[in-house]
C-alpha cells in the first residue's frame, strides 16, 4: 500500500522542520516525513497485518531513516538532539 501525502502535508512538514516550503533537501525534513509516512504505515499495518508489500516498504523507510539520522548525527549533533527530541524518536 502506497501512502499519499496531501501536498498541503507536505509543505506543512517542510515548513516546520526544513525552514520554508521549499527546502525539500533539508535532512531533517526529510527525516520528519520519513517518520510521518512510517506511522501511518505502522497503523495500517495493525489493521492488516498480512500485507507484506507494505511491511516491506516500511522496513525500507525505517532503514532510509537510519541513514540519515546518522548523517545528521555525525555531521551536525546539536541538530541531530534537537530533530530526535521534536519528533519522539530514539528514546
Amino acid at each position: 500500500m502506497s501512502i499519499y501525502l496531501p501536498k498541503e502535508k507536505k509543505e506543512e512538514i517542510f515548513k516546520e522542520f526544513g525552514g520554508s516550503e521549499k527546502n525539500t533537501g533539508s535532512t531533517e525534513a526529510q527525516v520528519a516525513l520519513f517518520t510521518y509516512r512510517i506511522q501511518s504505515l505502522s497503523e495500517h499495518l495493525k489493521s492488516n497485518h498480512k500485507d507484506h508489500s507494505c511491511r516491506r516498504a516500511l522496513l525500507a523507510m525505517v532503514g532510509k531513516r537510519k541513514r540519515l539520522l546518522q548523517y545528521l548525527q555525525h555531521t551536525d549533533l546539536e541538530k541531530y538532539r534537537a530533530l530526535i527530541e521534536k519528533l519522539g524518536i530514539r528514546k
